[in-house]
């Protein structure tokens, strides 16, 4: 019995692919429907040479989901003419052009122009007219100098007390403040110190009196 069901077992498995051979040597070949897009073999590829993956839809700031807009190009072009030839005043015109010699005689004769003032007035460079005329001077003002200080005379230091009585008192006042409590006692010795240290011009020159920092 079985050996019977293996053989049927196995002729069934012989005959099914018999016939899966035969249904796909004889199935229908495949037809290219019109007008539909032929999938492109060769990778499209961005300016850079790399290629060119479509770009995903991102959050943006408005709250809408979808690709940002590309940004507008902008024209980085230098204008020809600079902005300093769109000045519609004289002066700056003529402060920024190249003049000759003949022309800044002729401005500093005055010829019908406008006379310049301050920096820009170029009459007293004896530019224009006879060269034997004297060129034409102006005072000169006098400066006024401050007057030097006298030197600062530094008081000499105040000698040191070095009697031993008031040191005999810091330390008694320096030990009595160790039976106060933790938070007490640094205060209570800077009162010690200041009042002996400081009266007696003792700062970092006693032992109880350390150099201040401040």
């Amino acid at each position: 019995m079985i050996v019977v069901l293996l053989a049927a077992a196995g002729a069934s498995v012989w005959g099914g692919l018999r016939l899966g051979d035969w249904l796909v040597a004889h199935g229908p070949a495949a037809k290219t429907v019109s007008g539909e897009p032929l999938v492109a073999t060769v990778p499209v590829l961005d300016a850079n040479g790399k290629p060119y993956v479509a770009q995903p839809p991102q959050p943006l700031v408005n709250g809408q989901l979808k690709v940002p807009e590309p940004i507008p190009p902008v024209d980085w072009k230098i204008p020809e003419k600079s902005l300093a030839g769109l000045s519609t005043n004289g002066i700056v015109d003529l402060a920024t052009t190249t003049i000759t010699m003949d022309e800044a005689k002729q401005i500093a004769a005055g010829s019908g122009q406008q006379a310049l003032t301050g920096i820009a007035d170029v009459s007293g460079l004896n530019l224009g007219g006879d060269s034997k005329t004297s060129p034409v001077t102006q005072p000169i003002q006098p400066i006024e100098v401050p007057e030097v200080p006298p030197p600062t005379t530094t008081a000499p230091a105040a000698p040191v007390n070095t009697s031993k009585a008031w040191q005999a008192s810091l330390r008694q006042e320096i030990l009595a403040c160790s039976a106060q409590s933790f938070f007490d006692r640094p205060s209570c010795a800077w009162a010690a110190r200041n009042k002996y240290c400081e009266p007696n011009n003792a700062w970092g020159k006693v032992h109880d009196c350390p150099a201040k920092s401040f």
